[in-house]
């Protein structure tokens, strides 16, 4: 299992970068606009980072969503990100220790799942999706993530 990101939603992404990148010294490592999603998401790394583990370092997500949204409850912290080589084994693994799977890995790709404190973990696969399998692809979302 490897360390991916944490996300963070920002009401101002100007404001934001400022703080991260110019403030606190974090470098823009990458940039997704999603027109159909509505979102923007900038990964932010530190020269430390970036210099041992380049493309593949740890980030901050930061997730500013275009249209207007008051985030209360913590709800600006989204989520932890981990990579892990087998996603139906470690879903599997988690479901056999009490874990509820709130979004089912159905692509072979993506699963959440949440802390014993209510943080939602992100569970992507290593490198290509898993060809969908049972009980995974018809298995609904439960709760929130």
């Amino acid at each position: 299992m490897r360390y991916l990101h944490t996300m963070v939603r920002v009401k101002d992404l100007d404001a934001s970068l400022d703080f991260y990148c110019r403030v606190f010294g974090l470098k823009e490592t990458k940039r997704i606009d999603n027109e159909k999603g509505r979102f923007t998401l900038v990964f932010l790394c530190s020269d430390e980072d970036i210099a041992e583990y380049g493309d593949r370092a740890p980030s901050i997500e930061l997730t500013y969503n275009w249209d207007p949204e008051e985030y209360s409850g913590g709800r600006n912290f989204g989520h932890l990100a981990y990579r892990v080589d087998d996603i139906y084994a470690t879903c599997q693994t988690l479901m056999d220790n009490g874990v509820t799977i709130n979004r089912p890995p159905r692509d072979g790709h993506m699963a959440f799942v949440r802390s014993p404190d209510g943080i939602s973990i992100e569970i992507l696969q290593k490198g290509d999706s898993l060809a969908p399998a049972e009980p995974w692809a018809s298995m609904p979302n439960t709760g929130s993530w």
